[in-house]
């Protein structure tokens, strides 16, 4: 888990010539296109930095996907024989190969450590990161300092995902790999869940930290870095390139109790406990060891870096041997406990039995060792059983035992080692799945039978009530097309791709913490939820069906005041959560701070408002053109947060026109500044001023992109597809969240 790296730090990992300026002058021009993965980079970007980059839409495109479109992962998997893959991987666990050995003959610890680095990377501040994609195949996280060495452990598993092929995506086994060997070392898991589906590219919308060096110090993502809890959001890793602490103290500093504070932050961020903490460390270090008996400085590049022949393995040693007992990782040397491949309550008992002092590893990394220990407590040699050496704690080790908090669940586990081995198990079980999503998409034998909360479950709603019914009695309700288009967009907008939390289903905008946030509108969410609580109880329906088809009713509405009848599709069958059933704290961090399809920023931030709707928009999974459209839509609907004119380009507010596009893109009209993201439209004849509107709004007529959408809707002959259009991206966003 810790076992982190501290080389090539400061080096860009591009070359910084190309094929262009190395070339002999009488050659002329390079007669190759610059661009992609090469150091030309995004060209557009560099000429124009202040342009919009659509990257984070446009990622993870069907042509990038070698399956093709006709492939389900999902469907595949039910097809695997698990019990085989099982023994497969125990067996492979001490099948050692001469080109890499295992550390005491079984690879359990590097499978963990590669599971825990796959999975670490997850937060709950924006559902990013995690092992449900397989991302750790690609830059920068194949290339992270903190993952030095993990390419030797997924080019060890090559031949398993060879074997089952399509039936076994990486993401699934990055994780598996983790969870087995625990068992073959003694752990009686929680349990495991398939159904992790691949990516093809790196993830581009996640952000990892503004540094441009790795291991750069932690300052930068701090207000003040004494103060743990002002690390800069969504990021919970405390320097690039590390999935958690560093293990030799804030900013390399050794300090347990500094660390601590850091340690509780960012496990915070990934919506652990101060219980889930100790036991995922103490875990995690009760197997396996770091590496540093030897230079760092002989490691060769990372994998994204190396030459063509190093076939995508990295940090090769080319002047010593820097194998077995001489590899380096982190820089850190030695085993947390003395029997390294076992299962046992041998942390707890070395970490609190002993004194510890700071020593030195052979890699010069600052690391901590016990005072007097027993011979018989030391772990042997990874290849010579008849050598010893003293066992080691990191920083975050200590932390564990100098924290006052910190110290009472250490005591708890080491006196009830059995209380501990569950705690483990189950803290485990929720850092490898926190972004699969609801248990209903959970797939294989191994899944557990428990509801656990959060998984945020949501009991089966029903569809067999009278559908015409609910409609009208929702019509006769007398709600206004603005309130019910409105709650159910606050209710679906909750929705989050990155790990499947949120959205319609179970209408947890009516308990708290949603149903006081002040981007609901907390009045007129009363107002409607009143209107519509009488109808469920009548109808048999759901709350979360009856918000949606509401939402619906009010399109339909709109759509009749433009001349257009039409009917939005409507699938019942959402259920109610329960506030039992609601982790209320770990859904804080859904609360919408801005929200540009309602044209609305809780405060002023350092990104532009146009930048925080893609983010927006990627999170609900949705492209350029539907983002587009639903704005176009939302703003002539009259939807605005506090009924804001900003952006409402039309006369017929509450009609679903095209009114927004053809007005935003009338030449005779001009744009102008008067304030803090606040534009006039006047006439460019006389000045009279029409509209007002936000850089949300004009970001739609002023970039190239977006403009080139925006005229499409705002053409004579595209109002019946405009409305089209917005249905189709309304529903998507609408059934989002939906468990499979």
């Amino acid at each position: 888990m810790s076992d982190t790296n501290q080389t090539n730090s400061g080096k860009c990992p591009f070359p910084h010539e190309t094929a262009a300026t190395t070339a002999p002058a009488s050659s002329g021009k390079c007669p190759v296109m610059h661009g992609g993965n090469t150091s030309a980079g995004d060209t557009n970007m560099e000429w124009w930095p202040k342009s919009l980059n659509f990257d984070i839409l446009h990622q993870h495109d069907t042509k990038v996907n070698p399956m093709g479109e006709a492939f389900d992962y999902r469907e595949a998997v039910k097809g695997l024989d698990y019990k085989a893959l099982r023994q497969d991987l125990i067996d492979f666990m001490t099948d050692s190969q001469d080109w890499w050995p295992a550390d005491w003959g079984h690879y359990g610890g590097l499978m963990i450590r590669l599971s825990w680095h796959a999975a670490g990377t997850y937060r709950i501040s924006d559902g990013r990161g995690g092992a449900g994609t397989g991302n750790q195949r690609f830059a920068p996280l194949n290339s992270w300092p903190d993952n030095v060495n993990l390419d030797k452990a997924r080019r060890l598993l090559w031949p398993i995902k060879k074997k089952y092929g399509n039936k076994l995506s990486w993401a699934d086994l990055l994780v598996y790999a983790g969870t087995v060997a625990y068992e073959s070392m003694g752990l009686k898991t929680y349990g495991f869940a398939f159904g992790r589906e691949d990516i093809w590219h790196p993830e581009k919308d996640i952000y990892w930290g503004s540094e441009r060096e790795w291991l750069a110090p932690s300052d930068s993502r701090y207000e003040d870095v004494e103060q743990a809890e002002t690390m800069e959001n969504p990021l919970a890793a405390v320097q690039m390139g590390l999935i958690y602490v560093n293990p030799e103290g804030v900013n390399g500093k050794p300090d347990p109790l500094k660390t601590a504070a850091h340690v509780r932050v960012t496990f915070a961020r990934m919506a652990m406990n101060d219980e889930e903490t100790v036991a995922l460390t103490a875990g995690g270090h009760t197997v396996g060891k770091c590496h540093g008996n030897g230079r760092a400085e002989n490691l060769g590049p990372d994998p994204e870096a190396e030459e063509l022949e190093a076939q995508g393995l990295g940090w090769l040693n080319k002047t010593s041997r820097g194998i077995g007992r001489d590899t380096v990782s982190s820089g850190l040397e030695g085993a947390w406990t003395t029997h390294p491949t076992q299962w046992d309550n041998g942390y707890f008992e070395l970490l609190l039995n002993y004194d510890w002092e700071l020593k030195k590893s052979p890699a010069g990394a600052s690391q901590w060792e016990p005072i007097n220990i027993k011979e018989e407590h030391k772990p042997v040699d990874v290849e010579d059983p008849s050598i010893r050496y003293n066992p080691i704690m990191t920083d975050a080790d200590m932390a564990m035992k100098m924290d006052p908090e910190y110290r009472k669940i250490s005591e708890k586990f080491y006196q009830d080692p059995a209380y501990f081995s569950e705690v483990f198990a189950r803290a485990w079980f929720k850092l490898t799945h926190r972004d699969l999503g609801p248990k209903e998409r959970y797939i294989g034998p191994f899944v557990p039978d428990e509801d656990l909360i959060w998984q945020d479950p949501v009991p089966a709603g029903k569809s067999d009530y009278s559908l015409s019914d609910a409609r009208a009695r929702i019509v006769k309700a007398g709600l206004s097309i603005s309130e019910m288009v409105t709650t159910a967009w606050d209710s679906a907008r909750t929705f989050r791709g990155s790990d499947l939390r949120g959205g319609t289903n179970g209408a947890r905008i009516r308990l708290a913490p949603q149903k006081g946030w002040e981007g609901n509108e907390p009045a007129r969410l009363n107002k409607v939820l009143q209107a519509l609580e009488p109808i469920a109880a009548e109808t048999g329906a759901s709350i979360a069906d009856l918000i949606v088809l509401a939402g619906n009713i009010g399109l339909e509405q709109a759509a009749q005041a433009a001349g257009l009848a039409i009917e939005v599709p409507f699938t019942p069958g959402r259920g109610d959560a329960t506030a039992e059933m609601t982790d209320a704290a770990s859904f804080e961090p859904l609360e919408p701070i801005h929200d540009g399809y309602r044209n609305w920023q809780k405060n002023e931030y350092a990104v532009q408002a146009e930048e925080l709707l893609l983010d927006r928009t990627q999170l609900l999974g949705l492209t350029a053109h539907e983002m587009t459209v639903l704005i176009g839509g939302m703003r002539v609907l009259g939807t605005n947060y506090g009924g804001s004119p900003h952006g409402v380009l039309t006369e017929r507010v509450g009609a679903l026109t095209n009114d927004f596009f053809v007005n935003l893109t009338d030449p005779a009209l001009t744009w102008h500044p008067v304030g803090k993201n606040l534009y006039e439209m006047r006439a460019r004849k006389g000045g009279a001023v029409r509209w007002t509107a936000t850089r949300v709004d004009l970001v739609f007529g002023s970039n190239s992109i977006l403009r080139s959408y925006a005229e499409v809707y705002a053409q004579d002959d595209n109002q019946q597809k405009f409305v089209y259009d917005f249905v189709a991206a309304w529903t998507k966003v609408m059934n989002a969240g939906r468990a499979v």
